[in-house]
């Protein structure tokens, strides 16, 4: 059988000599090929489709995080230290992106940037995703929009703002761009504040756009508001005469520590220099450092009347056991212990009035080293404060038995062992609680007064405050901590620095830590001032009067009623402090 040839047309000039078989293979070939795809598509969609699934997830799916709004920091009272407000951030897609070069320059100047540092942000085009600024001012905001810049979106976040400002700086801390924070009472109690954050199955298209939720949404969970102990009112007062004083002595720094005892809360707890949390450029160290409980020095005169009080109760001596201290002078071994001048007799009560190293060495020299490492460690001293405060040290006390006799002794009078200002006082508020040592809180408690372990009787305890009295009415070290009003009593210190492997002839630490009212006491105050240089630095010259007038606004504010006649201040006669 011959084939037939393709015919076209009826013309025999275009009559084609092509077999059949030839178009009929064209035909099936493009069939069999339409078939493929079928198939193909059918594979792809149908039996193995996870791959391509999971391809166009991570092209256009996006989890979302719901950020949860961070708990508020209040004070005792409820005024707001530190809370969250809704900002803009600004955010482009650097791959579809308007490059217009006016707007682009009015851009850079919107946010705070030069067109060259715009432009190196926004190089590369194959980002969907890159940050401009975060957290501008709603304004800035406002003004980016009206560009109408293709390609420049706003996404709203949480910008972290302290309402006190410098003087709560170092309790409060500060947060990140995240969020999350990073100094204080914003980094202690961060998971707390934080809450946790939800999420939120979107689909985006090729411009970043939310175009359809998928799933369910996980709602954020806010974190919780914190009520501190602190007094913002005390810590302002506070923190402006520390600031004062630091300033009008040409010193490096100061700290006040204010205690309530009957609660044991921490009332207030600044520091001098400090920062503002919202404006961190630029910052030191020295500006960030919470003084008051990372900050250890040598207490010097301060801890004699713990040495003291242990000695009353050991039966070592009374109140009125008298001592001699003349010449002023006690060597031992090849070391001399001195007083600013000779005083001869003194009763245990004028070796704490007069502040006599000679005296209290005496008296500690007829305990065992043990007893004196005890009563330190019962005040807290070596110890790091139960307190949950990032940085808060421990300090140092040596173990008893590697003690020599020279060194049991200049450990009587502040030498040889640190301390924090926050432990000192901590540790005299074992004198005001009626020799119990009270649990300190920065966290509002909400009891009315608490109770501690019992370090002296309270008779002895009696016996302390009445000899630190003394050390501010005439004859004392400290007369410029009198307070109108109300009776108080403390104890001055004052210490060499320690510089290399020795001691600055001229780098003191000036400090002074108190009670008031004397007979039923109320608060603890704490002074320091580091590095006076300008003629003054005994604690009872540049400590004392900021101890004075802190009592005096603390008590009034805590609505005490004053204990003494309001008189004007006369000071008095002011014994020189031995150190």
């Amino acid at each position: 059988m011959s084939s037939r040839s393709v015919q076209y047309t009826s013309s025999p000039l275009l009559a084609s000599k092509t077999p059949i078989w030839r178009s009929q293979f064209i035909v099936a070939f493009i069939a069999l090929g339409f078939l493929g795809l079928v198939a193909r598509a059918a594979y792809v969609q149908v039996i193995d489709n996870a791959f391509f699934k999971r391809q166009g997830a991570v092209r256009f799916i996006r989890t979302l995080d719901l950020p949860a709004n961070r708990g508020r920091i209040l004070d005792r009272h409820g005024n707001i230290l530190a809370s969250s407000v809704p900002v803009p951030s600004i955010w482009a897609s650097p791959e579809d992106l308007e490059r217009d070069p006016v707007k682009l320059k009015a851009l850079a100047k919107l946010l705070g940037m030069t067109p060259a540092e715009l432009d190196k942000k926004l190089q590369d085009e194959d980002k969907n995703f890159v940050w401009l600024k975060r957290q501008v001012d709603e304004s800035v905001a406002k003004e980016i929009d009206a560009l109408k810049i293709k390609g420049i979106y706003a996404r709203k976040e949480y910008k972290r703002i302290y309402p006190e400002g410098e003087s709560v700086a170092h309790v409060v801390g500060f947060t990140n761009v995240e969020n999350l924070g990073q100094e204080g009472v914003e980094l202690t109690f961060n998971k707390e504040l934080g809450g946790k954050a939800g999420s939120r199955r979107v689909i985006k298209n090729r411009l970043g756009q939310v175009v359809e939720d998928i799933g369910e949404m996980v709602p954020p969970v806010d974190g919780r508001d914190l009520q501190l102990s602190i007094d913002s009112k005390v810590q302002y007062f506070a923190y402006e005469k520390i600031k004062e004083t630091v300033i009008n002595n040409k010193a490096v720094a100061g700290s006040v520590v204010v205690l309530d005892i009957k609660s044991g809360e921490i009332l207030a707890l600044t520091n001098y220099p400090s920062y503002i949390p919202g404006k961190r450029g630029g910052l030191s160290g020295a500006q960030l450092r919470n003084r008051a409980l990372t900050d250890t020095f040598e207490p010097g005169s301060t801890m004699k009347p713990l040495v003291i009080g242990l000695a009353l109760e050991k039966g070592v001596v009374k109140p009125e056991t008298m001592i001699q201290t003349a010449p002023g002078r006690l060597q031992m071994g090849t070391a001399t212990i001195t007083d600013s001048h000779p005083h001869g007799m003194l009763s245990v009560n004028e070796v704490i009035q007069k502040s006599s190293n000679v005296g209290t060495v005496k008296i500690a020299m007829q305990m065992q080293p043990h007893d004196m490492w005890e009563v330190f460690t019962q005040v807290g001293l070596g110890q790091k404060p139960q307190v949950p405060f990032p940085g808060a040290v421990a300090g140092k006390v040596r173990a008893y038995k590697t003690w020599r006799p020279i060194e049991q002794a200049t450990m009587s009078y502040g030498y040889g062992l640190s301390t924090s200002l926050f432990q000192l006082a901590q540790a005299y508020s074992v004198f005001a609680h009626d020799g119990e040592m009270v649990p300190m809180s920065l966290v509002k408690t909400n009891q009315p007064e608490v109770s501690g372990a019992r370090v002296y009787s309270s008779q002895n305890a009696a016996a302390i405050r009445n000899m630190l009295h003394m050390v501010t009415i005439q004859g004392g070290t400290a007369p410029k901590a009198q307070t109108m009003g109300y009776s108080v009593g403390g104890k001055t210190g004052t210490a060499h620095k320690v510089e290399g492997k020795g001691y600055a002839s001229k780098k003191y630490r000036g400090f002074f830590v108190g009670i008031a009212p004397i007979d039923n006491p109320r608060i603890v105050v704490a002074v320091m001032v580091d590095e006076p240089t300008n003629g003054a630095y005994f604690g009872g010259d540049v400590a004392a009067p900021v101890f004075s007038q802190t009592v005096q606004q603390t008590l009034r504010m805590m609505g005490v009623q004053p204990d003494m006649a309001v008189k004007p201040q006369v000071v008095t006669q002011v014994e020189k402090e031995s150190f």
